[in-house]
């Protein structure tokens, strides 16, 4: 741009500032983001003139990957279509699963009830109510090896969301694989296991922060080595937006998490290279619609900055920052839940025009129970007619440019980084934890969110404005039967009765060895889950090791 343009803007900017002035405007509207950043009238070239093009937006596929990490995107390959499904037996949720298969889906998501989110067996005293409710029930090689009855796990994409017993249940998946002729090289997935957002967000973990670490960087070693395709870590940021944190504070918590990763396997002596390409993210994504595709792309720029520059990655796939997307389960609302259709629709745009590399749409009636077949056919089908209809998929990026969008991303990274820096000074993710540095910034950023809705400074449609009275709910629900806990707890028995006690019990004391003197578990892991150990037993080996996790309140 030369002076004269630049001076001929400014001009004509001042002019159009003393006009918007006297503009008719509401001056009772708060104009911020969802997540209370203030909005501007109007962004201009001014809002991104230190922005340089190739170090700061740059090309698809290209450092610093603001764009997306792919030179073609879309047009190469779609995102990868998920349903997380998971409820009740084995049996009812594999059914699902190839009712999802035969519609179009390209990948499976396993959602586990809460026992199994929580290293428990079916039996367990701790566990009973809440078999097969909010997911599917695990508690052996027995129900896995039914979970994914017909279908040849080297043929899909497995995402499995469970993060402290996430050894035991790889060890289960990889067992059943390699039972149907599979081999490690070819098993292609993901498996959560992000504990540290377990410890600031969702709160399923079994041990201690440090002993945690020790087993994900024991699986991150074992896939490193024998499952090259198999993503071992997806850092999540979906659970610490769901307990109420601004998109910036998922945004700096998630990465700082994944370095902190990144840190404790290079401390095990693993060369940045050989694992990071490997580590994957999992966002979430809100009704803000700018400024969520931001954070997307905020996302992959700090990433890729830090893995070049601090960490010393060499090869480009390590500084190439890959995620999923779930639209926000948090913005679903049990009033007119027929609106929920339209808030996952907009959510999972803004997904796609952020680069997301996998996409999970959220059924309407997810609010009131685990979704009915319709419901999840039609969160299918949304994320269908986005990637054949809306024509979103022709170029790449195309908010990129956006003196909107561009302004957005820079605070957005800006703002990251100062919470790195916070983190750092409190010695460390780990150290953060423990102090309850997370929890609190969470536990403020909700209360603030809850007193603007209150207030009704921001709307939600069907809650606190535009509210019809005497709604009549007619969405049919998905309840889960008593006879699943009683099936579960019988195939349970009868693999205890069947499998060889001596097996049971050597495998046991090896994996207590491992512990004990720091070799990698995964073996030792495998070993128990082929003799029918269950995942109580696993985890309840362990536990005599590490000890079990308990949190300080921060008030």
């Amino acid at each position: 741009m030369t002076s004269n343009n630049h001076q001929e803007n400014q001009e004509a900017g001042k002019r159009w500032e003393e006009k918007s002035k006297t503009s008719p405007r509401n001056l009772q509207a708060k104009f911020t983001t969802v997540s209370g950043a203030p909005i501007e009238l109007l962004y201009t070239p001014d809002d991104i003139a230190q922005n340089n093009f190739l170090s700061d937006i740059g090309y698809p596929g290209e450092y610093p990957y603001t764009r997306g990490i792919h030179h073609n995107m879309y047009r190469g390959k779609l995102w990868t279509m998920r349903q997380f499904a998971g409820f009740g037996t084995p049996e009812d949720t594999n059914e699902r699963y190839h009712y999802l298969l035969d519609h179009g889906q390209t990948g499976l998501s396993v959602a586990f009830d809460l026992p199994t989110l929580m290293g428990r067996d079916c039996d367990d005293p701790e566990s009973e109510g809440e078999v097969g409710i909010c997911g599917v029930a695990v508690s052996s090689l027995a129900d896995m090896e039914v979970l994914f009855k017909g279908i040849r796990l080297e043929d899909v994409s497995t995402s499995m969301t469970i993060n402290a017993p996430a050894a035991m249940m790889l060890a289960f998946y990889l067992a059943v694989a390699e039972a149907q002729g599979g081999q490690r090289k070819n098993l292609r997935g993901t498996i959560q296991t992000d504990i540290l957002k377990e410890y600031i967000a969702q709160k399923e973990w079994i041990y201690p922060p440090h002993p945690s670490m020790r087993i994900i960087v024991d699986m991150v070693e074992f896939c490193t080595k024998e499952m090259p395709q198999w993503n071992p870590i997806s850092v999540s940021g979906y659970h610490i937006r769901e307990a109420g944190s601004t998109a910036v504070q998922e945004l700096a918590f998630t990465l700082a998490d994944g370095f902190a990763y990144v840190e404790a396997c290079i401390e095990r002596g693993m060369n940045v290279d050989d694992f990071a390409p490997r580590l994957s993210f999992f966002f979430n994504s809100h009704l803000d619609f700018f400024e969520e595709i931001a954070k997307f792309r905020a996302a992959r720029r700090i990433w890729a900055k830090r893995m070049r520059n601090r960490y010393g990655a060499k090869n480009p796939r390590s500084w190439t920052l890959r995620f999923h997307t779930q639209t926000a389960g948090c913005t679903l609302t049990a009033q007119q839940p027929e609106n929920n259709i339209v808030r996952t629709a907009f959510q999972a745009l803004a997904a796609v025009l952020g680069g997301t590399q996998s996409l999970h749409t959220n059924s309407m009636d997810e609010t009131l129970a685990l979704p009915s077949e319709k419901a999840v056919k039609i969160a299918l089908r949304t994320q269908q007619l986005i990637a054949h209809e809306t024509g979103v998929t022709n170029t790449i990026d195309p908010l990129g440019g956006s003196y909107f969008v561009e302004s957005l991303t820079d605070t957005m990274e800006k703002e990251a980084e100062a919470y790195f820096e916070r983190i750092d000074s409190l010695g460390g993710v780990i150290p953060a934890i423990e102090a309850g540095f997370f929890q609190k910034e969470i536990a403020e950023a909700a209360y603030r969110y809850q007193i603007e809705l209150d207030k009704k400074e921001k709307t939600i449609v069907g809650v606190n404005d535009l509210v019809e009275e005497d709604e009549q709910i007619e969405i049919p629900i998905l309840s889960i039967s008593p006879e699943v806990e009683k099936k579960q707890k019988q195939r349970l028995a009868e693999v205890r009765a069947s499998r060889n006690e001596a097996d049971v019990e050597r495998t046991l004391q090896d994996l207590h060895t491992a512990a004990a003197d720091g070799s990698n578990m995964m073996p030792r892991l495998l070993e128990c889950t082929r003799a029918y150990v269950t995942l109580g037993e696993m985890c309840s080996a362990l536990a005599e090791q590490f000890g079990i996790h308990e949190e300080t309140a921060v008030f």
